[in-house]
């Protein structure tokens, strides 16, 4: 199995993203995520699409529900003829304080109403690229009008892969039936995801008779890793970090019920409403840190990755780890495409 390796992109300086793309395509990666934090990811990813050639470009995530569906149909569309057919959709719900304090917009039945999204969308492209008439009508949304002076036509590279983010079974039903592939939460463990994720995306698949050869999971992994202690100190006290921010949310609490550690969450909710940032983290012991992260020597790590996840995954991303010299990195990124694992 080849396996394909994603970098991310659209951290810090926006000034920087040039040379953030380039960097990644000349490394090796077969794709860049760039999610939405602090800034744009369309915009982001239109100007790395500008200085690379082959490598595909993903958001990872951009919140739907911030948006409606025509929006992102338009600019998924634009990017798509921008990076040449290089582009894919990846969509998140986000949870409800920040759809509706954050962004001010309505939040309501999560899967249901993603669901409708997706299919919109299609709706839209559909009427674009093969001239259907525009008629969508669901109980989210409604689009059916589309004159000519604002249809773009015909899009070369036909309409981008859509990727839709889940952690828990009725999203990622959702994905498998109406979605290009799953983009697995990092908030999730091997067995959470083989017991729960993935039987509910083959639902969905079965749902829409879909073949798994044209379907694609992608998981950002946290890893632990590093050439001397320093390094891997930096990264447990990071992979700690986010693994107690994201436990603290009480929609993932189900991940952490799984292995016996739901009380933890109710604990790490209460920490987070008064600020404890550093006391969340120290919740997070080296059984926890195991289960939610890859944790070994960068030599091992192409071993470990295809051990653990080779037979579920089609696609895995660093979700964080140390600086490697180029050379390091390229070897590295080479043995986990090809799994060259044992017993691979």
């Amino acid at each position: 199995m080849i396996m394909k390796i994603d970098g991310s992109i659209g951290f810090g300086d926006t000034g920087q993203v040039e040379k953030q793309a380039m960097g990644l395509e000349e490394a090796g990666y077969d794709g860049a995520w760039c999610p939405e934090t602090g800034h744009d990811p369309f915009l982001t990813l239109a100007l790395a699409a500008e200085h690379t050639k082959k490598m595909e470009l993903a958001t990872g995530i951009a919140v739907a529900f911030a948006r409606n569906p025509m929006n992102t149909a338009i600019m998924s569309n634009d990017l798509q003829n921008i990076s040449h057919g290089r582009f894919i959709l990846g969509l998140g719900s986000q949870i409800k304080p920040h759809i509706e304090k954050r962004f001010s917009m309505t939040w309501s039945h999560p899967a249901p109403r993603m669901r409708e999204y997706i299919l919109a969308m299609r709706a839209i492209w559909k009427c674009w690229n093969e001239g259907e008439k525009l008629d969508f009508r669901g109980e989210f949304y409604r689009h059916t009008l589309m004159t000519p002076f604002f249809n773009p036509g015909p899009n070369q590279y036909g309409t981008p892969k859509v990727f839709l983010a889940a952690v828990g079974p009725v999203m990622a039903e959702v994905a498998g039936e109406v979605a290009d592939g799953l983009l697995v939460h990092a908030f999730t463990t091997e067995r959470y995801l083989r017991e729960v994720t993935v039987p509910a995306m083959e639902r969905g698949m079965a749902k829409a008779g879909k073949d798994r050869k044209d379907f694609e999971v992608a998981y950002p992994g946290f890893v632990i890793t590093g050439d001397n202690d320093k390094q891997v100190e930096a990264a447990i006290a990071l992979v700690k970090a986010q693994v107690s921010f994201y436990g603290s949310t009480p929609a993932y609490r189900p991940v952490l019920e799984m292995h016996g550690w739901g009380d933890l969450q109710t604990e790490l909710n209460r920490l987070s409403k008064q600020g404890q940032w550093a006391q969340m983290a120290e919740l997070i012991d080296d059984d926890m840190l195991s289960a939610f992260s890859i944790w070994c020597t960068p030599e091992e790590l192409p071993y470990k990755i295809a051990e653990r996840f080779g037979d579920v995954i089609d696609r895995f991303s660093f979700y964080s780890m140390y600086q490697m010299e180029p050379e390091q990195l390229s070897s590295i990124l080479d043995s986990i495409k090809t799994s060259n694992a044992p017993g691979q």
